[in-house]
């Protein structure tokens, strides 16, 4: 991303797309399951067989996708009889992560993730990732083909989402793009207009928290990015959020948090710790340590007892074990990696 963040995953698979229709209508199938088991934290389908339920409500209220890649991945170690590979993965697919809406369906996608965590008396973790001329063109490029088509898309997950619980992470870049000039300047000022009105069209929402994305603790420039992140909508915001796809340690990025907070009134915020267990990787090129670097892992379980009242949660925004892009040997950013996924868990003790 820019030499700032890991890549994002972009666009989910068509088996999110094909789960999330059939989770909108309702039906509980095999390997589409929402795996409710009444709310108790037993119950879950989970990919034919890894038997993925939810977590119990004390450790947090996020919803887990038994249907996960993750999920999908304990099954086939477990039925190939790799049984200390299944239980590595199985501590990645037994965690609440991010479902990243597509463009293609995303009032029937945002329904489907949040009636599934409805089911299972959870709240849905949702990243919204959509904006025009995303990601400077780089590994995770894309986005809204205009303005009107990206208020549209935001219009129709606010329509699927309802009434029902909901924490969203919007637009993870948008804004640290505008502060580092990677955003070309005739984009600016509508990018600004999108986020502000994406904010205000989510709040509308009755059980519905957003956190605008605002960089991670490499940005060592806290005092410059605090105007645009009002200019875009933090202050109707719940908070913001940092370290989303990347590495920095939860102990630096509250530190940037707290900063920051204190120059947009107090807000709060969440770290994403999916993948912060060992820290930044400091070796190769600076431009692209973000971009899949060897020996990180799995940090903090997501969580909303912190370790600071501004926190308001650790969440796995980034799905450990999805590629940042197409370096180091990995797929496509957004792409399931099995040997990358398996280097977190193991690293992670």
């Amino acid at each position: 991303m820019h030499g700032t963040r890991g890549a994002l995953s972009h666009v989910p698979a068509a088996r999110t797309r094909a789960c999330a229709m059939l989770l909108g209508a309702a039906l509980m199938v095999t390997g589409c399951s929402a795996g409710g088991g009444g709310g108790d934290g037993k119950g879950g389908a989970g990919g034919a067989g890894a038997a993925i339920g939810q977590r119990p409500r004390a450790a947090g209220p996020f919803w887990v996708d038994p249907d996960s890649r993750a999920a999908r991945q304990v099954a086939a170690y477990a039925k190939s009889g790799r049984k200390a590979d299944a239980e590595q993965i199985r501590k990645i697919a037994e965690q609440p992560t991010g479902e990243w809406i597509g463009p293609e369906n995303p009032e029937r996608e945002a329904r489907g993730f949040t009636e599934a965590a409805a089911r299972a008396g959870r709240t849905a973790l949702l990243v919204l990732y959509d904006i025009p001329h995303r990601d400077c063109g780089r590994y995770s490029r894309g986005g809204a083909a205009d303005g009107d088509a990206y208020r549209a898309w935001v219009d129709g997950v606010a329509r699927g989402i309802g009434d029902r619980a909901a924490t969203v992470v919007l637009e993870p870049d948008a804004v640290l793009h505008l502060v580092d000039g990677c955003t070309p300047r005739q984009y600016q000022e509508e990018r600004y207009d999108l986020l502000k009105g994406a904010v205000a069209t989510l709040k509308t929402l009755e059980n519905t928290r957003v956190y605008l994305d605002a960089g991670n603790a490499s940005w060592g420039r806290p005092d410059q990015i605090f105007e645009p992140l009002r200019r875009a909508g933090v202050d109707r915001a719940d908070g913001f959020a940092v370290n989303v796809s990347n590495f920095y340690s939860t102990r630096a990025s509250l530190a940037y948090g707290r900063h920051l907070s204190a120059r947009v009134g107090g807000k709060h915020f969440v770290i994403d710790t999916s993948r912060n267990g060992n820290g930044p990787y400091t070796q190769g090129d600076p431009g692209e340590r973000w971009c899949n670097p060897p020996g990180r892992a799995l940090g903090e379980a997501p969580t909303t007892k912190t370790a600071d009242p501004l926190a308001d949660a650790y969440l796995w925004v980034k799905r450990p074990g999805e590629s940042d892009g197409t370096c180091k040997g990995g797929p496509a950013a957004g792409d399931w990696w099995e040997t990358y996924a398996l280097g977190l868990a193991r690293a992670s003790g």
